[in-house]
């Protein structure tokens, strides 16, 4: 995690996620992820609420994932690291299924 403003970097290793996936219009899909991590890893004690907002294309393409404290944007951005790992279960098949039943007329 990256907060606005400091110099300080930490690393967040995820174990697992628990996504809401909602399709927000005809064009996006919005993906609300709850995780657990790493025993090792720990979330600044600053946040409260921490989840990740992932917006998608009805497709499945990542467009955004944004840090999000008690459900709103919060100082932090998420590392490069940390967003590959979210991009990874983004893009596993059963997730990318879920958006294109979501998207999908029938």
């Amino acid at each position: 995690m990256i907060k606005y403003g400091l110099e300080r970097i930490t690393e967040l290793k995820f174990r697992s996620f628990l996504p809401i996936i909602e399709k927000r219009d005809e064009q996006w899909v919005d993906i609300m992820l709850r995780f657990e991590l790493e025993p090792e890893t720990e979330v600044p004690d600053d946040l409260i609420d921490f989840t990740a907002l992932v917006i998608c294309t009805i497709d499945g393409t990542i467009a955004q994932m944004v840090p999000h404290d008690e459900g709103c944007d919060c100082e932090y951005q998420f590392t490069f690291s940390e967003k590959e790992q979210i991009s990874a279960f983004i893009l596993q098949p059963d997730v990318q299924e879920k958006i294109r039943k979501l998207s999908s007329p029938f």
